[in-house]
């Protein structure tokens, strides 16, 4: 024995290893489906070839089988492999089932084998990242990488890490450097094609999908993502085949019942819907959208307080998500609970650009709690339309100790951030934007670093730097938060027909988009396109209901330009019985009933708007 050990140590490294250094580690599923196969008959003709026990583990590990991966490892373990080679996988046998704990316990049950360390950093790496313990999990990559450098599927969690640390660049640069080193790696592909998701658009993602499918067609995770693009993308149908497609290969995949579960609430099936989330087991419990999901689902189906649950837990995580606390506050008003109602729609009525539905809805809370005079402000409120920015921050006697530690820590986000927000509301734009100056050199590749850059040059008016921050935050992330920060800062800059092309860009890369439906829709107006104006702004009436006055108000006006009385009159109405204090409204409803011969109501309506404006 003392001869047969090293070479035995050899012939296990020598499997555990392979796809590591140089060869593909990411064929598709049917090569290693036909490894499982080749390897099961080898132990069948022998039963001591640790070597091919190795080799099936590692084809297990790949097809995401942990149970399986453990009982072989195990076995092999049991016929004489050695322990320090071996624990690594074991280890991602674990981790597979969910089971950090075990797989850490493991990876410290023994010495690790030299040719192993890259492998057990890998998996140590990989537990930490899903922990959430970015800073554990920065040095066991590190580690990963020296040992393992030109491993394509190490490269993909690389690029995992770095996007979870919002580098957006370095998770673009680790995601290139993985496909380069393997064209057939489809989990690489997937992967760029969700960088690409965010970075470009929708639309620019499907190809890279396309590519991860073509590498390998049984990708289930590649095709629930492809799935969701194309739902954002209202393409419902190819959202549905692509998850039959995946249901194939994954049939107890969480989120496939959470995305059918969104196609079935899409199509008012909500008890079809209620039954596919209840599918997920759990699974998915954490995730916001599908809080928002099950709160829409339950209020549908009469569930108050349950929906009033789910809204909670979403606004504990996400305290500044209002469709949550419009939704919490419905459902409480229902519920026959006025109080939470009022609690829920504080932060948003407190805020100078409230909604008009969530100023209706507080108006009406607060008229049946006995809250007359607040009533009437909520309504009047609703009824001006009075938009706005959101408030500034509070000034107040902290500021120098906030800004004292901002100077002590310039790249320490957690302070740099309060210290540049307390220069803004003291009016110090200038310390705002040079403390946000030297957070953004330190993160060229996250985007909330230009974004906080081209908020405080903004606010100190110097519109340029904003532009080109805004433009290089866009450059990583061209979603709503970026682009219409851009198209705001170019307005200001008084460059409209930019301002108006950055809005178009957005609505033609995330269609999804209401925000950029809803913009699109009154540059369309202002320029008189009535037809581009009436087809963005039912895409927004048909995602949100009859709940915008202004939505409504410009449906009607652009219907009415068009000459079509018939279509603007209902819609005009809709508006009115929102905000029946709205003067604008009841002159433009009394025109089109003038214009109809109801003189008699249209005359009754002027003395009411009169009477308002007095």
């Amino acid at each position: 024995m003392g001869i047969a050990r090293p070479l035995l140590a050899a012939l296990i490294a020598a499997a555990v290893l392979a796809g590591c250094n140089g060869a593909p580690a990411a064929a598709s599923r049917d090569v290693w489906r036909q490894q499982i196969a080749e390897q099961k008959a080898a132990i069948a003709n022998d039963p001591h070839d640790i070597a091919a026990r190795v080799k099936l583990a590692r084809a297990q590990i790949r097809l995401g089988d942990g149970i399986g991966a453990e009982a072989t490892v195990r076995a092999a373990l049991a016929a004489g492999g050695k322990g320090d080679y071996l624990r690594p996988l074991l280890a991602r046998a674990y981790a597979l089932q969910g089971d950090g704990t075990r797989a850490f316990e493991t990876l410290d049950g023994g010495p690790i084998a030299p040719d192993m360390i890259g492998e057990a950093a890998w998996v140590a790496g990989d537990i930490h990242l899903d922990n959430g313990n970015l800073d554990a999990a920065r040095d066991a990559y590190d580690r990963a990488v020296r040992e393992l450098p030109r491993n394509s599927m190490l490269w993909v969690d690389v690029a995992r890490f770095r996007d979870a640390n919002a580098d957006t660049l370095g998770a673009r640069d680790a995601i290139d450097f993985a496909i380069e080193l393997d064209r057939g790696n489809s989990a690489a592909f997937a992967y760029k094609a969700n960088l690409v998701r965010t970075q470009q658009g929708l639309g620019a993602s499907l190809e890279w999908y396309e590519k991860a499918l073509a590498a390998d067609p049984d990708n289930a995770d590649a095709l629930i993502e492809q799935a969701a693009t194309f739902g954002d993308l209202g393409r419902y149908k190819d959202m549905l085949a692509a998850l039959r497609r995946a249901a194939t290969f994954a049939p107890d995949n969480a989120r496939l019942f959470y995305l059918q579960a969104v196609l079935a609430a899409r199509a008012g099936n909500y008890v079809l819907a209620r039954s596919l989330l209840q599918r997920t087991r759990g699974a998915l419990d954490d995730e916001p959208g599908f809080m928002l999901l099950s709160a829409v689902v339950e209020l549908q189906l009469g569930g108050e307080a349950v929906a009033a649950t789910w809204a909670d837990r979403l606004i504990a995580e996400q305290p500044n998500n209002l469709v949550a606390r419009r939704i919490l506050a419905v459902a409480d008003w229902a519920d026959g609970d006025a109080d939470a109602a009022a609690e829920a729609l504080a932060p948003i009525v407190g805020r100078t650009d409230a909604d008009s539905w969530s100023l209706l809805l507080a108006a009406r809370v607060a008229a049946e709690t006995g809250q007359r005079d607040a009533s009437l402000s909520f309504l009047a409120r609703a009824a001006s339309l009075n938009r706005g920015n959101a408030p500034p921050f509070a000034v107040n006697d902290s500021y120098g100790l906030v800004a004292m530690g901002g100077d002590a820590a310039p790249l320490d986000p957690a302070k740099a951030i309060p210290a540049i927000s307390a220069d803004m509301a003291a009016g110090n734009y200038a310390s705002a934007i040079a403390r946000a100056t030297k957070l953004r050199d330190a993160n060229r590749g996250v985007a909330d670093a230009h974004i906080l850059l081209g908020d405080a040059a903004l606010a100190g008016g110097r519109y340029a730097l904003a532009i080109q921050s805004y433009r290089s935050a866009r450059d990583l992330d061209a979603g709503e938060r970026t682009t219409l920060r851009l198209a705001n800062a170019l307005f200001a800059s008084g460059d409209s027909a930019g301002s108006g092309a950055a809005i178009l860009a957005l609505r033609d890369s995330q269609p999804s988009s209401i925000a950029a439906d809803r913009l699109a829709g009154h540059l369309a107006m202002d320029i008189e396109h009535w037809d581009q104006a009436i087809g963005h702004f039912e895409r927004v009436r048909q995602k949100i209901g009859n709940r915008d006055v202004v939505v409504l108000r410009e449906l009607a006006r652009a219907w009415a330009a068009k000459g079509d009385r018939a279509r603007a009159l209902p819609l005009i109405a809709l508006a009115y019985r929102l905000q029946p204090l709205n003067s604008e409204i009841m002159l433009f409803y009394a025109d089109l009933l003038d214009q109809r011969g109801d003189s008699q109501n249209a005359m009754d309506l002027r003395n009411k708007a009169e009477q308002i404006g007095r």
